[in-house]
């Protein structure tokens, strides 16, 4: 019995390795070339593994990439959120932990920006803004009809996006700090959030 478990552990570490692997070679060519030109073979060598082993856990490369923005969002979202943290930006701090995150990792977050082809992390992350200013209003059982709800929602989201996207093509121009501050005094000029929140 102990055998098989231990045969088992090794199996899943080697999948969890091989995916590592997949992943990380895919997110290496996308900053090297367009989406589009990137092989299955591709992957594989510079992952120093098989065609079989890459279809044994993505049915193509659009799969792929799926797998590999959910991995990202998911990390961003951990990096980001407390486990106390209720809705997306009811203070500036998840938006500064937000925007040094992805500072941090920019080279990997400005490609995937970059990707204009297919379903892109540009549209995911402002999917992922977007459900969380729905579930902060519903939370705080706002007085406006679903519609109000979710045209605000794609509003701010789609604002917050296309500031960090801005902010990339712009080679940064500013710190995070101050980015965040600025937008945050866009919203409260515009009473798209409460005043006087830290």
């Amino acid at each position: 019995m102990n055998c098989l478990i231990k045969v088992g552990s090794f199996v899943d570490r080697r999948i969890k390795k091989n995916q590592a692997a997949i992943m990380n070679a895919l997110m290496q060519l996308i900053a090297e070339k367009e989406f589009e030109k990137i092989t299955i073979n591709d992957i594989a060598e510079r992952a120093d593994v098989n065609r079989g082993t890459v279809y044994s856990h993505y049915s193509d490369k659009y799969d792929l990439l799926d797998k590999c923005i959910e991995d990202q969002l998911t990390h961003l979202m951990e990096s980001c959120y407390s486990a106390d943290a209720k809705g997306p930006f009811p203070t500036k701090t998840p938006l500064l932990h937000t925007i040094k995150e992805i500072k941090q990792n920019a080279p990997l977050y400005k490609t995937l920006l970059s990707i204009k082809d297919v379903s892109s992390f540009r549209i995911h992350l402002n999917s992922m803004i977007n459900k969380q200013i729905i579930e902060h209003m519903n939370e705080t059982n706002l007085s406006i009809d679903d519609l109000s709800k979710s045209i605000f929602a794609q509003f701010i989201s789609s604002a917050i996006v296309g500031v960090i996207e801005w902010w990339f093509n712009q080679s940064m121009p500013c710190s995070a700090e101050e980015l965040t501050d600025r937008l945050w005094s866009l919203l409260e000029m515009n009473q798209l959030i409460p005043l006087k929140t830290n």
